[in-house]
């Protein structure tokens, strides 16, 4: 097999059962390339009957990072997120924690 039909294959979507996981391994990604203290990055996934629900523990010099002035960087974490979701057809929700 060619390099290129390799790398296609590795890059294939993955089925839809295992969306969940990835948008954890994406608000995890995120966050830590904006905080200075990655290894302190925490993200639970909670599963309500309407949502599922994200919730993202920094480090407390951290916070100020993920939120963003006025709290742009937070929305803009929100928007992605949602995006990412849009094929689930399940409402997720982003709790930054204290």
């Amino acid at each position: 097999m060619s390099e290129d039909a390799q790398k296609s294959a590795d890059s294939a979507p993955a089925p839809s059962g295992s969306a969940q996981p990835a948008l954890r391994e994406l608000v995890d990604y995120l966050a830590r390339g904006l905080v200075d203290h990655p290894e302190e990055v925490e993200v639970e996934e909670i599963s309500e009957p309407d949502a599922l629900v994200f919730e993202l523990k920094v480090a407390e010099e951290d916070l100020g990072k993920v939120i963003g002035k006025q709290g742009r960087t937070a929305k803009a974490l929100r928007t992605i997120l949602s995006a990412a979701s849009a094929k689930t057809r399940r409402r997720v929700v982003l709790e930054i924690l204290e």
